[in-house]
């Protein structure tokens, strides 16, 4: 019995396992949500936030097909509009934590700059960087903002289509391509390796949502940390990355 008695205590005196939350993001909030984590883990000790990032489609489908996920936080309401379709997401737990602004970057010491979606037809532009419209949020916003420009037909021949927003960066950071689509915070995210050539209109804004999977075996601790994302903490953290109020 003493025996026993000691090996309790030896168990009670163990540290605890830290409580792993996954949480699976858009890959323009990289920088973003690594500092969110962070903060969220100075602030709740005993707590590992796993982060997963892919293009908002890709991370839908490795939900839909099982992947283990807590938190999914997309670049688009269109995403996880079809989250919420297919009934796997957590009722209430819904929330919009920021906002961005869709932008043509180009490599760094080009002169002749386009400084409008018609410029992107001109003979100095051969390659420009786009997302999958199939699965990545800014290449849908590329799309239908050259499409209600008019301007679509004349550059699709000229897009190099990417797997997400950050490829396209990298494609024009190391100068593969003449022109990219990108979103605001994502250039603040490469100063000095791209230029801001100009901000594409859009008649719709760009949402960002944030949502608790349903079915998830830490929910409370996942809706602790979408309260977190979209506290002031968080989004002073969201605002020193580029990105816009809710």
């Amino acid at each position: 019995m003493k025996r026993l008695f000691s090996l309790l205590l030896m168990v009670a005196a163990l540290p605890a396992t830290a409580a792993e939350l996954t949480v699976s993001a858009a890959s323009s909030l990289t920088e973003s949500f690594r500092d969110i984590a962070s903060a969220y883990e100075a602030a709740h000790p005993g707590t590992k936030v796993d982060l997963n990032f892919a293009a908002s489609g890709v991370l839908l489908q490795q939900i839909s097909r099982g992947a283990p996920v807590d938190v999914l936080a997309t670049a688009d309401t269109a995403t996880m509009g079809q989250a919420a379709k297919g009934g796997l997401l957590e009722t209430d737990s819904r929330r919009t934590f920021a906002t961005n602004r869709l932008v043509v970057v180009v490599p760094p010491g080009r002169k002749d700059a386009p400084s409008t979606l018609a410029a992107l037809a001109g003979k100095g532009v051969q390659r420009v960087a786009i997302g999958n419209p199939d699965s990545v949020p800014v290449g849908r916003y590329a799309r239908t903002a050259l499409q209600e420009a008019g301007m679509w037909d004349a550059i699709a021949a000229r897009t190099i289509t990417t797997q997400n927003v950050r490829q396209s960066l990298d494609y024009v950071a190391r100068g593969e391509v003449d022109a990219g689509f990108v979103y605001a915070s994502d250039y603040q995210a490469m100063p000095g390796r791209v230029v801001r050539a100009f901000d594409v209109p859009l008649r719709s804004p760009i949402t960002y949502p944030v949502s608790v999977i349903k079915g998830s075996a830490r929910s409370v601790e996942a809706r602790r940390f979408v309260a977190f994302v979209v506290s002031p903490q968080g989004q002073a953290i969201l605002r020193g990355h580029g990105f816009g109020a809710p």
